[in-house]
């Protein structure tokens, strides 16, 4: 009996709380894919059977990915994922219009599948300008507005950051760039599931999602388009997704994809409610047990309702991270080299205090998240932390 016990111990999984990293797929997700692996095997532009079922599931998959964001069908374009669909966007829209200038406008704390596009872009003679954030993560409308000049192509600024979880206030920005007719792209690949995302609402032209974000597979994402947007093809072939993104289409994945957002839409208020409660929990814990050595670096009334990025104040982040390896996954906001830390650019752009940053993890919930497991990370972390302190 106690051998048993023993061996339960040994094999009991670690908590994942780094949903913001990725996500299991969903066992419907899953499931909805089969069938398109095993049987629906054909190439959806043959004008046979096998061939025309599989272009209707494409067709299916578009219209329900477009009614998660309240799009239309045919404003979607299926990608292998945030990052293609990032430079399709920012690299798209630059290159149709740089006859009118080439000057990109964008913050300091986008994801790397943003900053390194413009990074290139900059080389090829465009030129970016960098908008600053406040300490809790959020740009300025006025800054994006002062900003703006006669030859700005392009806005490009993500709906809420991958690190700190901070919403930006996409429908002022969107509405500055149309008033002065330029073209606005977000990187939604962390809210598209989490919070209510509507095009319309929003006002953006080009959005991004990555489906591993919202339990589909990896390898897999879309970019919503709006009607009229002038954009260049960064590839070509033979003509599917428009031209856009040509090449035989993913059926599985695109399938996994439509369904994963089904999903989201039918649950968004469900998950939405759970993620919260479940960092809510965590963080009322962790203060109870730590007290004042917790530290929050975003204001969670404007946050992801799943997103923790919290400081342990004189733990370093990776000792943490290596101690508790076996009991909770969590992420650090800081990357450890040999002889040096260097933090995260996001951190870094907050201005938040070189040794607050050190001390930083990123916990995020999910919506396969349990008050089971929110406990026991309250306590893995608590005894750690207090192990480290004392």
């Amino acid at each position: 009996m106690v051998l048993n016990q023993q061996k339960q111990i040994k094999m009991k999984k670690p908590v994942y709380l780094d949903y913001n990293a990725t996500t299991p797929v969903d066992p419907e997700v899953a499931k909805e894919m089969i069938p398109y692996i095993q049987t629906f095997f054909g190439n959806p532009s043959s004008s046979y059977s096998i061939g025309r079922d599989n272009k209707e599931a494409v067709n299916r998959a578009r219209k329900q990915v477009a009614d998660l964001i309240n799009a239309n069908p045919e404003e979607i374009i299926f990608t292998s994922g945030g990052t293609e669909s990032n430079n399709h966007a920012i690299q798209g829209v630059s290159l149709a219009n740089k006859e009118k200038g080439k000057h990109i406008i964008t913050s300091s704390i986008e994801h790397p599948a943003v900053t390194e596009v413009c990074k290139h872009l900059n080389s090829m003679g465009y030129e970016i300008t960098w908008l600053p954030v406040d300490m809790k993560g959020t740009v300025n409308p006025e800054d994006v507005e002062n900003a703006i000049r006669s030859d700005t192509v392009l806005i490009t600024i993500m709906q809420a950051n991958n690190e700190v979880g901070t919403i930006q206030p996409i429908q002022e920005i969107a509405a500055i760039a149309k008033q002065k007719k330029i073209v606005f792209h977000t990187d939604a690949a962390q809210s598209v599931g989490k919070i209510k995302v509507d095009v319309n609402t929003l006002g953006v032209d080009l959005l991004s999602i990555a489906g591993h974000k919202l339990y589909a597979p990896k390898g897999i994402g879309a970019i919503y388009i709006k009607q009229g947007t002038k954009i260049e093809n960064l590839m070509y072939g033979a003509g599917q997704e428009k031209g856009i993104r040509p090449g035989t289409e993913n059926v599985p994945y695109i399938v996994a994809l439509g369904k994963a957002c089904e999903i989201a839409q039918r649950d968004l208020e469900i998950n939405n409610a759970h993620m919260y409660r479940m960092r809510e929990r965590l963080i009322s814990g962790l203060r109870q047990k730590l007290g004042s050595i917790v530290k929050l670096n975003a204001d969670l009334k404007n946050c992801l309702p799943n997103t923790l990025s919290i400081a342990f104040e004189k733990v370093d982040a990776h000792a943490l991270t290596s101690l508790i390896g076996n009991e909770v996954f969590i992420s650090t906001g800081s990357a450890c080299h040999a002889d040096s830390v260097e933090i995260s650019s996001v951190l870094k752009a907050m201005n938040i205090d070189i040794k607050i940053a050190t001390c930083t993890v990123r916990i995020s919930t999910g919506k396969y998240t349990t008050d089971k497991e929110i406990d026991m990370a309250i306590g893995a972390i608590s005894d750690k932390v207090l192990k480290l302190t004392n």
